[in-house]
């Protein structure tokens, strides 16, 4: 029989949720393309930080995130960030030696226009998260904090030899804890093929071996995010054609259920957003999910995006407020819908909506004036 996702009482607890992750500058030129762009704005951001931000910011929740830090005045603008979010940080410290590091990652992504699709590219080099590793952290000192859900992803598990091993550490100490734990997958071919070529392996030898990876993970994981193709090439399961489908369709999605809980009795739930890109700035989103053996759809909408950065981790996040706080599986999923939706209406990976728009949204709400 399926054991059913439980959650863990708020009472004598100091922490939600914990995140493990790297946290990231992200240069954004706006509609400029690079190489014609002078000016930039600059997001703080890192998947599994942007979870815990909008769970502090817009949905009042106590979130802390386990990272990198480097001493140096990117590292501190980084610091500023998440003090101003209200995330409590667990950082692992590293001096900056002057000249090469080590560094707190750079994303450059663009937004696009139009026809004229975003353009995102890393400098990662010799990034100071790459070198967490198991010992990092102090792991049964942090749980014994009390900490209800515990969150990591694929981009992190990605960046290094070592990442995951820290990843599966944590996550040991997350389930002796009674915790819950999630994982978005985030599969990055690119980031797994450049971590595997330094080891001398070929980009065959990248894929199978970050399926291996993952796939140890997961067997830890309680909650799972990612899509079709997440799950097809990031854990090596078989499936339909992820193009032969309508993006909006979840049949494909759902028939993968069977195969996920043969290969993974512990996953208790698996949700993805629903995403078909008319043009840059204009989509059709939903969003799925499965949970304890039963699947639920939300509602869809056309989205004027302004920045599709962040939407994945603002619906995930949405998504955990509303299980962590006791909701209906299916209020759960619209509120996750809907603040992903909404995060697009503006710039950076984070949170500049309220928890009053994500309710009036997610109940059917419209873009009337509000007066």
């Amino acid at each position: 029989m399926m054991a059913s996702l439980s959650i863990p009482a708020a009472g004598g607890t100091t922490h939600d949720l914990l995140a493990l992750g790297a946290l990231v500058t992200r240069f954004d030129p706006g509609v400029i393309p690079f190489a014609e762009a002078s000016t930039y704005a600059l997001h703080v951001s890192g998947g599994e930080y942007n979870v815990a931000t909008n769970l502090s910011t817009c949905f009042g929740m106590r979130t802390a995130i386990a990272s990198a830090i480097v001493d140096y005045p990117i590292g501190r603008r980084i610091e500023y960030a998440v003090q101003k979010a209200g995330v409590s940080p667990y950082y692992q410290r590293f001096a900056f030696d002057g000249v090469r590091g080590p560094n707190m990652a750079i994303v450059w992504s663009d937004r696009g226009q139009g026809v004229r699709a975003p353009v995102v590219f890393y400098n990662r080099s010799n990034e100071a998260a790459g070198r967490l590793k198991p010992g990092s952290f102090d792991w049964n000192a942090l749980f014994a904090k009390g900490i209800r859900w515990f969150h990591s992803g694929g981009i992190f598990s990605a960046l290094s030899p070592t990442t995951p091993e820290l990843v599966i550490e944590a996550m040991q100490a997350a389930k002796k804890a009674g915790a819950v734990v999630s994982f978005d997958l985030n599969y990055r071919a690119k980031l797994w093929a450049v971590a595997a070529a330094e080891q001398g392996l070929t980009p065959e030898q990248a894929s199978e071996g970050a399926a291996r990876t993952l796939r140890k993970i997961v067997g830890y994981v309680d909650v799972l995010v990612g899509n079709e193709e997440d799950l097809q090439k990031g854990l090596g399961l078989k499936g339909p054609e992820v193009e032969s489908k309508g993006k909006l369709d979840p049949s494909t999605f759902f028939a993968m259920m069977d195969k996920v809980v043969k290969d993974f009795p512990n996953i208790k739930a698996v949700a993805t957003t629903l995403r078909e890109v008319h043009s840059t700035n204009r989509h059709s989103w939903g969003a799925v999910l499965w949970l304890d053996g039963k699947s639920y759809v939300s509602p869809t909408c056309e989205l004027d995006v302004y920045d599709r950065v962040g939407g994945g981790d603002g619906f995930a996040s949405g998504l955990f407020y509303g299980l962590l706080s006791g909701k209906t599986p299916e209020a759960a999923l619209k509120l996750g819908w809907a603040h992903g939706a909404l995060l697009t209406t503006t710039p950076g990976d984070t949170s500049m909506v309220s928890l009053d728009q994500v309710e009036a949204f997610a109940q059917g709400g419209s873009a009337r004036i509000q007066r």
